[in-house]
């Protein structure tokens, strides 16, 4: 056992000897003597001051946070925060200045302040009881004040619109014009009841859901209802009560024909105004310069907007499958109000119209029908990416031509085809009166 931990040695020895050395010399096992060196300098020991200093140093670079490369989630973050920072200086500088909207961020037509460079000038109405032009801003007021024009024409049809157009909730308008269906339609069937004539302005459903709305009174006395005070049966009081005149008692058939179009009137609303305009071939044809009043989010809206955006971070880091994406794409598509739409003609001439976002695409089809020579005429029109609007029923904003869009105008090639056989074919494509107003495209 002795020998075998002799043997092991020697072989260590021989291993970490090197080349050109023999086991038994003995300056082999021995380090090298290093030269003798100047003995080193005694280090001074640190002032008080010094030593303060440092440590004010060292603290520091303790409290300094380590720097680390951002990760593409915090990259989205900062970049989030950086654009909510801008939108938000956008709303107070909106509130400042007294604007009423607002261009929200991100939007793929850009919004120009120059009306000489923009595709249309704005967004206007038609009046449908005036027939005058009007703003966005303008329109309620408008057709307002023409409702009550009106009662010197026909009180019972202004009334009607009064109570459709001015009441905003639905719900209550329906339920308000079916308790007044309800008062007629017991007079028609009790003439002689007299019970039936009256209506206590101090009746709880009178007041929750009839008198709470504008216009239901005006037509309550367009219809023959008359105010009276009349004493309150075993008391000594007088209340307020409507009453039906004897003359509008021996008017049945008019109360009916008054209570059915009060049932079945809608909404008085103005009329999207097309703007139409025809321009000459252009290589412009597909840029689109779009005012303010194509977009639909005000400084409220814009601070929603803000919150969505926030939520888009955490959806952005989470995966997603294709119907979750083409549902935010729908929504994103839904901010806008309006869309201007410009259809290649196959003369290269560009008819240009506003519609809204919202509307069918059959609403087009008519529009470009109304507008062509010869309306008649089969055609198909193809939206970018060669999209054939083929499904009439389905909006603009489902197929994605908002806020702007350039669409071409095809025959159907078997008709055309018959036409130049016949040797009828018209080298004009639009009506003479819009192409009187024909412009160059700047």
């Amino acid at each position: 056992m002795k020998k075998f931990f002799q043997d092991i040695k020697k072989d260590v020895k021989f291993k970490s000897a090197g080349p050109g050395k023999k086991l038994t010399d003995e300056s082999s096992s021995k380090p090298p003597v290093s030269k003798a060196s100047a003995p080193p300098k005694p280090r001074h020991v640190p002032t008080e001051g010094a030593q303060m200093a440092a440590a004010a140093a060292l603290s520091r670079v303790d409290q300094q946070p380590k720097l680390r490369p951002p990760s593409s989630q915090q990259a989205i973050r900062n970049q989030v925060k950086r654009e909510l920072l801008a939108e938000a200086a956008a709303v107070v500088d909106l509130k400042q200045d007294g604007s009423s909207e607002a261009q929200p961020s991100g939007s793929r037509v850009p919004v120009k302040e120059d009306p000489a460079s923009l595709s249309v000038s704005g967004v206007y109405f038609t009046c449908p009881l005036t027939g005058a032009t009007l703003t966005k801003g303008e329109r309620e007021a408008h057709i307002k004040e023409a409702v009550l024009m009106k009662f010197a024409e026909d009180p019972v049809e202004a009334s009607v619109m009064m109570v459709h157009t001015f009441n905003k909730d639905r719900e209550k308008v329906k339920a308000a014009t079916e308790v007044i269906a309800k008062y007629i339609d017991n007079i028609c069937k009790n003439p002689t009841e007299e019970k039936y004539r009256k209506i206590r302005l101090q009746n709880k459903i009178f007041q929750e859901r009839v008198s709470c709305l504008e216009g239901t009174q005006e037509f309550l006395q367009s219809i023959g209802f008359e105010n009276q005070r009349l004493p309150v049966p075993g008391q000594e009081d007088c209340e307020d009560v409507l009453v039906l005149s004897e003359e509008a008692v021996s008017r049945l058939q008019a109360l009916q024909e008054s209570r059915d179009r009060l049932l079945g009137a809608e909404p008085l609303k103005a009329r999207l105004h097309r703007q139409s305009q025809v321009y000459k071939p252009s290589p412009q044809a597909s840029r689109f310069e779009l005012p303010p009043d194509f977009y639909s989010l005000t400084a409220e809206e814009l601070k929603r907007e803000q919150q969505l955006r926030s939520d888009a971070v955490e959806r952005n880091a989470m995966l997603r499958t294709k119907a979750m994406r083409e549902r935010d794409e729908q929504r994103e598509m839904r901010k806008y109000n309006y869309t201007l739409l410009r259809i290649r003609l196959p003369d290269g001439n560009l008819l240009q119209g506003t519609f809204f976002a919202r509307e069918r695409v059959s609403a087009l089809y008519e529009f470009v029908r109304d507008s062509l020579l010869n309306g008649w005429q089969p055609f198909l029109l193809i939206a970018p990416g060669s999209q054939r609007l083929t499904d009439e029923s389905l909006a603009f904003n489902e197929c994605g031509l908002v806020p702007a869009a350039l669409l071409t105008l095809s025959w159907d090639a078997a008709v055309q085809a018959d036409i130049e056989a016949a040797g009828a074919q018209n080298a004009d494509v639009l009506k003479p009166e819009l192409m009187r107003s024909i412009q160059t495209l700047s």
